[in-house]
């Protein structure tokens, strides 16, 4: 299951996606952590030092690397030059499973020890000075995009991917590529504008997305947010002084955390976990295929030279039985 945490700017979506990380490895889940933030913090709040966190591998610059494992043999992929963040796999293509080892989990994946399980955990990597001017940050996520187009998830697994701030998102198809997306959201205005924007944007595309209401102090808190967002909003969270300990880097144990707090995790996966039944590989590819053609319009074909859409198989269904024949 491929679940994301979004929101604004310090509203604590960090927080809750490591949380729920957390409480992930603390069933004995499978679980594929990834920070897309801009500001790269899903590190440090799984418990690493600045120094641990600093020596974790970007992905972006390991694209090269990326693209050559899934394009495979792939026929109708040249080279992995002509590979984008679109690009979708076909027949020929490898595959990414959560529970396998692999060139790209072996080059961009750490594993992060959290109260006797692990988690492997992948970052973008931070925007350096020396992209300041001459770059900008969905060049980075695009290896979390080709990733998500070609990871084929299975009944509790979980990939949980800690996004960009705002609505930055949209700048591709990514938003599309959830069972489940959980926007937090404070108990104020700003906080819940992100959730209309959000909710605007993926309405005509099927996205799954629910509502965390973080750092609420009372019921006039859950009052505003569900005057607000409606039956969207499925959890809310309070103060927690374990969350307060972790933010000083002195985790106490996880089975410490507060029993509202866990039970509000667990609802989460609870939700999560419901999705499973209707989900639907051939709209998921549909939408892959379908941001895959814009971006080849606007400047796929013209930054490498070639006609994009030839990269689409149309008999190509991404599908947990689509493992064994890739």
């Amino acid at each position: 299951m491929k679940i994301a945490f979004v929101g604004k700017g310090g509203s604590g979506k960090t927080t809750l996606s490591s949380l729920f990380i957390r409480h992930l490895v603390a069933t004995g889940a499978p679980v594929l952590a990834v920070d897309a933030d801009i500001n790269q913090h899903l590190g440090p709040a799984l418990g690493l030092d600045d120094e641990q966190a600093a020596e974790l591998p970007a992905m972006g610059a390991r694209l090269p690397l990326i693209k050559d494992h899934l394009r495979g043999a792939n026929p109708r992929i040249a080279s992995a030059e002509t590979m984008i963040k679109t690009t979708p796999p076909g027949e020929g293509s490898r595959l990414l499973r959560i529970r396998e080892d692999n060139p790209v989990y072996e080059a961009c994946a750490r594993p992060v020890e959290l109260d006797g399980g692990a988690v492997r955990l992948m970052v973008t990597g931070p925007f350096t000075e020396a992209d300041l001017g001459v770059a900008c940050y969905h060049s980075k996520t695009g290896a979390v995009e080709l990733c998500l187009n070609h990871l084929v998830d299975g009944r509790d697994e979980y990939a949980v991917v800690d996004m960009t701030a705002g609505s930055d998102s949209f700048a591709s198809g990514m938003f599309t590529r959830f069972d489940m997306t959980f926007l937090v959201a404070e108990p104020t205005r700003k906080g819940v504008s992100v959730y209309r924007q959000y909710r605007d944007y993926a309405r005509d595309f099927g996205v799954c997305l629910k509502v965390v209401g973080n750092k609420v102090q009372g019921q006039d808190d859950i009052d505003f947010l569900r005057e607000q967002v409606g039956d969207d909003l499925l959890v809310t969270v309070g103060h927690s002084d374990w969350v307060r300990s972790m933010e000083k880097g002195r985790p106490p144990r996880f089975s410490l955390l507060e029993d509202a707090n866990r039970r509000a995790l667990k609802a989460l996966q609870d939700a999560v976990d419901a999705t499973y039944e209707h989900r639907d590989w051939e709209r998921y590819t549909r939408q892959m295929v379908h941001f895959h053609l814009k971006n080849a319009q606007s400047w796929g074909d013209a930054r490498t030279g070639v006609d994009l859409s030839s990269q689409v198989d149309p008999d190509f269904v991404l599908r947990e039985e689509a493992v064994a024949t890739a």
